[in-house]
């Protein structure tokens, strides 16, 4: 039984350059549905539990930014079943929410008011792995700024690799 990926977009859903969309196109993910409101935190959760609950097998959860908090808050309410079903979780660089987000995002006292914050803390389920840019202090990513379309991110055969590595497929580095 193969392991189905899903893609979990962050606040704004993705582009048609975002890594995610085109790593959509190329593997076959399965991509959460985009286009809602940027603070309906239990729309979304509802959306990646029905996708984890519908999957025919094992689970690959890669989690772009604010989708990164919109896979930590399914996990604190997931059952253990639920759980179970995920093998793996990437998070492609979460935000810090450390001090209000670019105006083109919610504020954060937004973001609090709708559940967002606090981000759950507890342990996941399944092992996961984080990827960030180079200026933070675990999986380096390189100098890949926000990881979108902005910062030159089409295409980004890295990540695909990294998905590879998670499924334990192996395939030459160029």
């Amino acid at each position: 039984m193969s392991t189905e990926i899903v893609l979990v977009p962050g606040l704004r859903g993705s582009a048609p350059d975002h890594w995610q969309e085109r790593m959509a196109a190329t593997t076959g993910a399965t991509h959460l549905p985009v286009g809602r409101d940027p603070l309906d935190l239990d729309g979304r959760v509802g959306d990646l539990d029905a996708v984890v609950s519908s999957a025919s097998g094992p689970v690959l959860l890669v989690a772009h930014s604010a989708g990164v908090l919109t896979l930590l808050h399914w996990a604190a309410r997931a059952s253990a079943e639920q759980g179970r079903r995920v093998v793996a979780g990437l998070l492609v660089t979460p935000p810090t929410l450390r001090a209000e987000l670019p105006p083109v995002y919610p504020r954060l006292s937004q973001m609090r008011e709708a559940g967002w914050l606090p981000v759950p803390s507890g342990r996941l389920p399944f092992a996961s792995t984080v990827l960030v840019s180079e200026d933070d202090a675990l999986v380096p990513a390189g100098h890949v700024g926000h990881a979108n379309p902005a910062s030159g991110f089409g295409a980004w055969p890295f990540v695909e690799e990294v998905v590879e590595d998670l499924l334990g497929v192996s395939r030459p580095r160029v």
